[in-house]
């Protein structure tokens, strides 16, 4: 019961989550924000969870998972808040910053606690449930927002998303009992540097690869509410798009345990970004919103198993007692792509149009994905089971 209790207190929180970068996107374009200006709005989200993201991961180690998960889901709730008393582009880049600073402590934590709740083919089990609650937000947050947009308005949208952290708050912090106790570290961490993790080879070889396939997902999240504006489409029909984004997510993660029994970790991590990157090359054709729900759909397949996979590979091959400061350290490398690539990608697209970011992006989803079949190929699988942190 409390594993489920803390998938429906994460379902509820990221539906927000999820929901506030499709408003906040369409927010600020209809408040006059040029590409650029949302790519730096959207980075906002990521600029100060690049610098804490290990120390949250230090937190869930030493103070376990409650208090940070309490304090990222009021921070997500003010957040929310604020674009709905002062609706104003400033507003929205308060939002997002304040959003992006707190929330990252509930993120990092409920990773960590989802890890530690079983060992071996527990754990694997446990982080594809997880990823397919993650991957329902992605379908319920976009789609909940694209049409609450249409019916009450951008800020009212905000307002009714700002009611989903209440639930979460108050499980976090009335129904203790109820809740998972796992071990928590309190012995002096002294000697443990974050450069000794970036020294373990196989956990960073994760890390490399988190980091590219976070390129794509910031492709969808910030650069295709853009395109489909830019196409025409009404912002139900991009929460839509979005939607079958997701429906692909929760699809192919519901078969990842049976793909990774058949091949390796490393294996399925490598196909699926291939198909990512082949995915991309066809997005700037696309201008028709049902071809868009279909190619949405084809990179939800080959993205859809780089998080959960790679959730389970860090955690892996964390050292003991450091698995949560591992998170983090993931969490960083995939908040710091979120920054640079929305100003990056949003600089390109405003200079030169879409076609050369989708091909960029392909490029680098292409690379990740042929480095991860050389580890497969030279026994990836065996690295991943190389530490066993408890």
């Amino acid at each position: 019961m409390a594993f489920y209790l803390i998938l429906l207190v994460t379902l509820l929180n990221h539906v927000s989550f999820k929901g506030s970068k499709i408003v906040i996107t369409l927010f600020a374009i209809d408040l006059g924000a040029s590409p650029m200006m949302i790519g730096v709005l959207f980075a906002m989200y990521s600029v100060f969870p690049v610098f804490l993201s290990v120390y949250a991961g230090k937190v869930s180690d030493r103070l376990g998972f409650r208090p940070p998960m309490i304090f990222g889901s009021i921070g997500l709730l003010c957040g929310l808040l604020l674009p709905y008393w002062v609706p104003s582009v400033t507003a929205l880049f308060f939002s997002a910053t304040l959003i992006g600073m707190c929330y990252i402590f509930y993120i990092v934590s409920v990773q960590h606690l989802i890890g530690a709740m079983g060992e071996g083919v527990a754990r694997t089990r446990n982080y594809s449930i997880f990823s397919v609650f993650i991957g329902l937000t992605s379908l319920l947050g976009p789609t909940t927002a694209g049409f609450a947009i249409d019916g009450i308005g951008h800020r009212s949208t905000y307002l009714l998303l700002a009611v989903f952290p209440v639930i979460p708050i108050a499980v976090l912090m009335f129904l203790r009992r109820y809740l998972p106790q796992p071990h928590r570290h309190d012995e002096p961490r002294t000697g443990h540097r974050v450069i000794d993790l970036l020294g373990n080879v196989p956990l960073r070889r994760v890390l490399v690869t988190a980091g590219i396939l976070e390129t794509g997902n910031e492709l969808v999240n910030f650069l295709l509410p853009i395109y489909g504006h830019s196409i025409g489409l009404s912002a139900s029909q991009i929460g839509l798009v979005i939607g079958a984004y997701a429906t692909s997510l929760l699809f192919i993660r519901a078969l990842m345990p049976a793909l990774v029994r058949h091949w390796s970790e490393e294996r399925v991590l490598s196909g699926s970004m291939l198909l990512a990157g082949l995915t991309c090359l066809a997005f700037p054709f696309v201008e028709t919103f049902v071809l868009l729900l279909a190619v949405s759909f084809v990179m939800g397949l080959g993205l859809g198993c780089g998080a959960p996979l790679s959730l389970v590979l860090a955690y892996n091959r964390a050292p003991s007692g450091r698995s949560g400061e591992a998170m983090g350290l993931r969490q960083t490398v995939n908040k710091g792509t979120e920054v640079l690539v929305p100003i990056i990608f949003g600089t390109l697209s405003t200079a030169l149009g879409m076609l050369p970011v989708f091909w960029l992006d392909a490029v680098m989803l292409g690379v990740g994905g042929w480095l991860m079949h050389r580890e497969a190929r030279g026994g990836g699988k065996h690295a991943s089971t190389e530490s066993k942190p408890t």
